[in-house]
């Protein structure tokens, strides 16, 4: 059957998801798109179901290895209902419904990162998806945009999937980092191109446009930045956050 109308309840909780309030209710997010949808399976997260734009492709999608080891089929909507249902101006033709992870706050087993209330939730989906690519697989977000809000999940490019996410207060994070190196990005620190850190430090990035909280900065052992030519005073965070993870994850080490 093929679902036509916004007002049916499913199109109405699958569009939830796009806010927040929804996410929070249902505890789980949109994946758009078929590279997401399978990578997303592909990584072990729990689909709770997949809805496909009810076309004249449908039956070829349903012949893939992601549908074939599906338990439930998918739901059929129309294209007026699929458009409600996702967040992409053009989307692909496939959404899933994915259950978000319940972590607690740890200690980190490796290199790690601080998001210290970053706002924009696209450039935490683009912080996420370098820090997965640079081998940060541990992120704390403290007072942060949702990183499985749609704009997000579409910047991190997969990285969501792959990251361990744990989000909370400064209060509740700060005491997991306990006995970590904390190195604080920072435009006034020291040079990240000469910094030799250890194998365990957390990066600390801070907000857009205030950089980091006061607690934050008062736990950092150490602040770095990256060189840059006049008039230029800053980067962009995911940008600055990318070219430090980089720096101190592989450019800096001392030779064996």
């Amino acid at each position: 059957m093929v679902i036509v109308s916004k007002q049916n309840p499913v199109v109405k909780e699958l569009a939830s998801l796009k806010e927040k309030k929804g996410r929070r209710e249902r505890g789980t997010f949109l994946v758009e798109g078929g590279k997401m949808v399978s990578e997303c399976a592909e990584s072990g997260m729990e689909i709770v179901r997949i809805a496909l734009r009810a076309t004249e492709e449908r039956d070829a999608l349903t012949q893939t290895p992601l549908f074939r080891s599906f338990a439930s089929a998918p739901v059929l909507l129309g294209e007026d209902a699929f458009k409600a249902v996702c967040d992409e101006k053009t989307p692909q033709g496939i959404v899933a419904e994915v259950k978000i992870p319940q972590t607690k706050i740890v200690p980190p087993k490796g290199r790690c990162l601080l998001l210290d209330g970053l706002a924009d939730p696209a450039n935490v989906g683009a912080i996420v998806r370098t820090a997965a690519a640079a081998g940060y697989k541990e992120i704390y977000l403290a007072e942060c945009a949702d990183p499985y809000a749609p704009k997000s999940v579409r910047a991190s490019m997969s990285g969501v999937f792959y990251c361990k996410l744990m989000r909370g207060t400064r209060e509740e994070i700060l005491p997991a980092l306990a006995g970590v190196p904390l190195l604080a990005a920072d435009m006034d620190g020291e040079d990240a191109f000469k910094v030799r850190p250890p194998e365990i430090f957390c990066l600390a990035i801070g907000n857009e446009g205030n950089g980091l909280s006061d607690a934050v900065r008062r736990r950092a052992d150490r602040k770095v930045g990256i060189p840059m030519q006049a008039p230029m005073e800053s980067l962009n965070a995911a940008v600055s956050a990318g070219i430090t993870m980089y720096l101190l994850g592989y450019g800096n080490r001392k030779e064996e």
